[in-house]
């Protein structure tokens, strides 16, 4: 990696940053790095639940077919969604099915 914007130097900001492409052929990619700013607390928590709430209604129908292979593995995962906001895994580590 090289930072032509200020070489030598570790990227910041909107500096212009070249790199080799993988395939050995000489090629050169050259981006504008980005830094995403850290999410505070709260926000991972917005996010999380907001995802969570998203898997959630994904499965509903699941709950309702009986007969799904997975009937059970979802109903437990579901309970995981539902009780992960009072964890100490939150927001942190998400619930997985099946785990």
């Amino acid at each position: 990696m090289k930072n032509l914007t200020n070489p030598g130097k570790t990227p910041v900001d909107e500096d212009m940053i070249e790199i080799d492409l993988p395939d050995g052929g000489g090629g050169k990619y050259i981006y504008q790095h980005h830094v995403e700013p850290a999410l505070s607390d709260d926000e991972k928590k917005v996010q999380a639940r907001a995802w969570r709430d998203s898997e959630l209604v994904q499965s509903d129908w699941i709950i309702m077919v009986t007969d799904h292979p997975q009937h059970n593995a979802y109903k437990t995962y579901r309970t995981k969604l539902r009780d992960w906001p009072s964890t100490s895994d939150f927001p942190d580590t998400k619930p997985e099915l099946g785990s």
